[in-house]
């Protein structure tokens, strides 16, 4: 398939782009770093053509559908979710070293995708209980909140590292308070994604199994995950906490995240994306 190709192709771009954001900051090299970003753009337009295309490529096969059923499509739009918001972020703060912290992240979710001998790229109809309206909204919904949590996690692991590390090395960041309040709005974002994702979700499993919640693995990881967020809100706005714990708090969020997207994957459950083809 060519949208295969092209998306494969875009695993190389991000990682590129990666690659140029790390070296820009090792090397405090701010001409790189825009090359970087140049890198993420072009790889983020490879990447939203490449998800059109096997749109497209479905309706060719005679079952058109949304290309956000199974792994290897959740994970392309993953790294479309993550480019995106990090491309947001970065515009908004003129920092280009949290691409260091970013990017690999769209990298490592494209490489799975296109790289693992055990997903397939192949395009297949939906099972009937994905044929729903609710699949894109539940989807789309879910993976920008996802999104969001990651670029958290790289925006925490700065912060981390920042009070860590030699002035000369963390002097490029941003300032500790600024990565502070961008964790947090960053995640009250994914949060309330991911609220809609729940919701959207349920309503869905309503109408295609007839019951709102079954405490299916996915599903109460998505909950633990949830709770997660919901508590470091709760303790930044009614405690005052800050820093260093809620950035403990956001990595062990996004720790959740992984979690309720690959690992309930090896549970026997209704979410469980298929990997590999027939």
């Amino acid at each position: 398939m060519t949208s295969s190709l092209i998306l494969s192709s875009v695993t190389f771009i991000y990682g590129f782009a990666g690659v140029l954001y790390i070296f820009a900051w090792v090397f405090r090299k701010p001409a790189v770093g825009r090359l970087g970003t140049g890198a993420a753009l072009i790889g983020l337009i490879g990447n939203a053509a490449g998800f059109i295309l096997r749109w497209v490529e479905s309706y060719q096969l005679g079952f058109g559908r949304a290309p956000l059923s199974n792994l290897y499509e959740s994970l392309i739009f993953y790294a479309l979710c993550i480019t995106l918001v990090y491309l947001a972020v970065e515009r908004r703060t003129a920092n280009r070293v949290i691409g260091a912290f970013s990017m690999p992240l769209a990298f490592l979710a494209m490489a799975y995708a296109s790289l693992s001998p055990n997903i397939s790229d192949r395009i297949q109809p939906l099972i009937p209980a994905l044929k729903s309206n609710w699949l894109i909204a539940h989807v789309v919904t879910c993976f920008l909140g996802y999104a969001a949590f990651a670029v958290a996690f790289g925006v925490s692991l700065m912060y981390i590292f920042k009070r860590q590390a030699e002035p000369s090395r963390g002097g490029q960041m941003p300032p500790v308070e600024t990565l502070d309040e961008l964790t947090h709005q960053l995640v009250v974002f994914g949060f309330l994604f991911l609220s809609a994702g729940i919701i959207t979700g349920a309503v869905w499993a309503n109408s295609a199994w007839g019951r709102y919640w079954g405490w299916d693995p996915k599903e109460t990881w998505s909950l633990i995950t949830w709770f997660i967020y919901a508590a470091l809100l709760h303790a930044r706005l009614t405690r005052g906490w800050r820093g260093r714990r809620i950035a403990y708090l956001s990595v062990l969020g996004f720790a959740a995240v992984l979690f309720t997207y690959f690992g309930v994957n090896l549970l026997p459950g209704l979410h469980s994306y298929q990997s590999t083809g027939p």
